[in-house]
């Protein structure tokens, strides 16, 4: 019988293996504490640094999970990647306020 853990928890160990490659280029130390970057879009991807609150939201909990799926833990970009248009991130981060 699996255990399954919260999504959150899960959310965590993606996030962690993304940053934990150990890169320290320009791009991974222009983001202040608390947030954190990600990159979305469906075919190009376009870099977002968004605040690490946006992890416990169960609407972007649910875009992990298709990430999840769609990458596993190898995600091709380095960090956290989102399959979904650039639109659909935009709307769902401004309403959670997490720009």
């Amino acid at each position: 019988m699996a255990i399954r853990m919260p999504r959150i928890i899960l959310a965590r160990k993606i996030l962690k293996r993304s940053l934990s490659n150990g890169s320290t280029t320009p791009a991974s130390t222009d983001i202040p504490k608390g947030y954190f970057a990600i990159y979305v879009g469906e075919q190009e991807k376009k870099r977002f640094v968004v605040a690490v609150s946006l992890l416990s939201e169960p609407t972007f909990q649910e875009l992990l999970h298709q990430a999840e799926e769609e990458f596993g833990y190898n995600h091709p970009m380095g960090g956290l990647t989102i399959p979904c248009s650039e639109d659909v991130f935009t709307d769902l981060a401004s309403r959670l306020g997490a720009f």
